[in-house]
């Protein structure tokens, strides 16, 4: 009894390390190859390089479901917005003057730009906010 008590030991032992060592191996390969193929013009972003930035992305993540599926804020002046395919082309612009608003709210005195993104990543729409003339151009 006690040979095959050591002997089942040791196999167990044994599985146990090759699942490690094979969970790690796998996992570390996983990583290395998927870093080089993201996309340089986009990719999951973080939602802001800035803590304030970051907590505006996720507030309008949170606030705009269903409108839409990305948002980022860059040097808490521009804010970037992917919308859903849902959006209908009409209300894009409606969207952007919402946002333009909520955004001026949370960082008050200064230019501000609102970056509409179609589905695909391209740029539709540019709404820039001036504070000296409180009027928002749009592109």
């Amino acid at each position: 009894m006690t040979i095959l008590k050591s002997i089942r030991r040791g196999v167990i032992a044994l599985c146990l390390g090759v699942v490690l060592f094979t969970t790690s191996a796998c996992s570390s390969a996983t990583e290395v190859s998927t870093a080089p193929s993201l996309a340089p013009a986009y990719s999951q972003l973080e939602r802001g390089d800035t803590a304030s930035g970051e907590s505006y992305g996720r507030w309008v993540m949170q606030t705009a479901k269903g409108l839409v599926s990305d948002a980022f804020v860059r040097d808490n002046d521009k804010l970037g917005v992917v919308i859903a395919p849902e959006v209908k082309p009409q209300e894009v612009k409606t969207l952007a003057q919402s946002l333009v608003q909520g955004f001026h709210k949370k960082f008050p005195n200064r230019d501000l730009s609102v970056l509409v993104y179609a589905p695909d990543k391209e740029l539709i729409l540019t709404a820039n906010y001036d504070d000296t003339t409180r009027q928002v151009e749009y592109r």
